[in-house]
């Protein structure tokens, strides 16, 4: 039985560090949308440059959306597009099996 190339390609994006958790992190936001500091804030095991690649990856992939706000001061965000919203969306009965199986006890 041959593997499926869309769940392939899927996991290859999910299955690196980070990046399900940027999407689900965006996805409980306001709006889609967190500034660079508070996504830093939150998550708090990755680096800054980390979370500036991996963001930039989201981006390449069409998942996350640069925003920057001149306001004042610039101020750089970033938005789960509609593929990301939609990824999201498909996570939560993940999300609702990893809780139900998962133990986070050590």
């Amino acid at each position: 039985m041959k593997i499926c190339p869309y769940l392939e390609s899927s996991f290859q994006i999910l299955g690196r560090r980070w990046n399900g958790l940027i999407v689900h992190y965006l996805s409980n936001c306001p709006n889609y949308t967190a500034h660079f500091s508070d996504l830093k804030k939150d998550l708090t095991d990755i680096t800054p440059r980390a979370l500036s690649l991996k963001l930039t990856e989201l981006a390449e992939h069409g998942l996350v959306e640069k925003k920057m706000s001149t306001e004042q001061s610039v101020q750089i965000s970033y938005h789960l597009t509609d593929t990301g919203q939609e990824l999201a969306e498909a996570l939560k009965p993940v999300h609702a099996w990893a809780k139900k199986h998962i133990s986070l006890e050590n």
